[in-house]
């Protein structure tokens, strides 16, 4: 049975059915390289309209929406350069993929990356099954790049001492950008969420009363985390400081304030990511290797630091909100291996 929320989204495309079988133009074909995620979704409605059912129907994040256009697109352009004339969706095979993947790979792209962009095709291509009854998916047949096998890294024990030593200091030295500084960072290590998630927090998102978060995660996903008793105090602290510039700038404070973002710039504003990401970095430079370290590094270091303690890894799984198990495996493989340090450490015939 096709499924009832991707039947919703037809749309009437299904009178647009000739624009499927012949998309390719010269328009296309001569579209540079580097400037394939350039192509107007105009002239690919397939791909407007894709991007409107991952927005509205998946509820998947802009970014995904964004990468997910931006990688059928660039396939569409390479095509216009593959075929040299008119193509279809339906007449393309396996060899045009993998020389698109190929190209990626000549390009310099991670394997990562081209891994998700087959993952956007092949996605594409069951929206189009569903909405215009195509029914071929070349994507499915294709393999996908084997990825590198990475371990997250996260701080140890001693470096997150340093850090929140560090972080508090500047808080204690007074000043609004100390204490929210301060904030975002026990708000990271006590509940593990991403960095989307906390830019994206409003104040009724925040319980101190009964210490915990509302967050919308992946595909605008809720769940609530606890918040421990060290984020709590830096939040209210904040929240005292950022009174004062809401006020300061007309952007209401107090009680009065209701479902306003929970971080903001010195303007009032909404903090954007790029903004946390260079607080962040600034508190993390406190570090040796802080160069290599970024916001995700606290999340790493959340999970890590509770499977070390034995929790369970079910429970780690759903603070962190991910869909699979899987996911939150990679974290014990950086216990064992924290363990197995230890041990060549410490043990006289290790």
């Amino acid at each position: 049975m096709r499924n009832e929320s991707m039947r919703n989204v037809e749309w009437g495309m299904r009178n647009r059915e000739a624009d499927s079988r012949s998309v390719g133009s010269p328009r296309a074909r001569s579209t540079p390289v580097n400037s394939a995620f350039r192509i107007p979704h105009s002239e690919f409605p397939q791909i407007r309209d894709f991007a409107a059912f991952l927005a509205k129907e998946r509820n998947d994040s802009p970014h995904t929406v964004t990468a997910y256009a931006r990688d059928v697109a660039d396939f569409a352009a390479f095509c216009g350069r593959y075929y040299g004339g008119r193509w279809s969706w339906a007449g393309v095979d396996r060899l045009a993929i993998r020389g698109w993947l190929g190209a990626m790979q000549e390009r310099g792209l991670a394997r990562r990356s081209a891994a998700r962009a087959l993952s956007a095709l092949r996605t594409f291509y069951r929206f189009l099954s569903v909405t215009q009854g195509l029914d071929v998916n070349p994507a499915k047949a294709a393999r996908t790049p084997k990825l590198e096998q990475t371990l997250p890294t996260p701080l140890d024990r001693g470096e997150i001492v340093t850090l929140f030593a560090h972080a508090e200091h500047r808080a204690e030295a007074g000043g609004f950008k100390g204490a929210r500084d301060l904030a975002m960072l026990e708000l990271f290590y006590s509940t593990g969420i991403r960095l989307a998630e906390l830019t994206g927090l409003n104040d009724p998102d925040v319980d101190l009363v009964s210490d915990r978060l509302k967050v919308r995660g992946k595909g605008k996903k809720e769940r609530v985390v606890p918040v421990g008793s060290y984020a709590e105090r830096a939040l209210r602290r904040y929240y005292r400081h950022r009174d004062e510039v809401l006020a300061a700038t007309g952007g209401g404070a107090g009680p009065a304030r209701r479902g306003g973002p929970v971080f903001v710039n010195r303007r009032g504003k909404r903090l954007t990511p790029r903004g946390v990401q260079l607080a962040i970095k600034g508190l993390l430079a406190a570090l040796a290797r802080g160069h290599a370290l970024h916001v995700h590094s606290l999340r790493h270091s959340f999970a890590t630091h509770l499977l070390d303690a034995g929790a369970d890894l079910r429970a780690v799984q759903e603070l962190l909100g991910h869909a699979s198990l899987g996911t939150t495996q990679v974290y014990t493989h950086v216990s064992v291996e924290r363990l197995k340090q230890a041990y060549r450490q410490a043990h006289p015939r290790a």
